[in-house]
């Protein structure tokens, strides 16, 4: 149990981090984040996040505004629940959830042998 207390604040850790970062990097203007040319969201990420570990019962480890097909911008976040990854689209005007899905693999960072 002491060791899963660990690795979670790490997650909340890490989970701040990305976010500081980002919203640093959107105030400079710096990049070609897409997220720069987003709408004005009604609801926080902070609220979406705690939505979706709602959802799936678990806790956000990554999170972010991205634009989706058809050019509608949805709150991705990616929550651990037990021994699964569960990926939830939050409406950023509504705070409803999209969608809930199990992530089977983690393709986004080309780091794990098992893509």
């Amino acid at each position: 149990m002491e060791k899963q207390g660990k690795i979670y604040w790490l997650a909340v850790a890490a989970l701040g981090a990305t976010i500081t970062l980002n919203q640093t990097a959107l105030a400079a203007g710096g990049g070609d984040n897409d997220a720069l040319s987003a709408p004005q969201a009604k609801i926080s990420m902070g609220q979406a996040v705690a939505t979706a570990e709602q959802q799936a019962a678990g806790r956000a480890v990554r999170a972010e505004l991205e634009k989706v097909k058809g050019g509608q911008w949805d709150y991705d976040v990616e929550v651990v629940s037990g021994k699964k990854v569960v990926e939830v689209r939050v409406d950023p005007e509504s705070g409803k959830v999209l969608a809930a899905t199990e992530d089977k693999t983690d393709h986004d960072d080309g780091q794990d042998q098992e893509d």
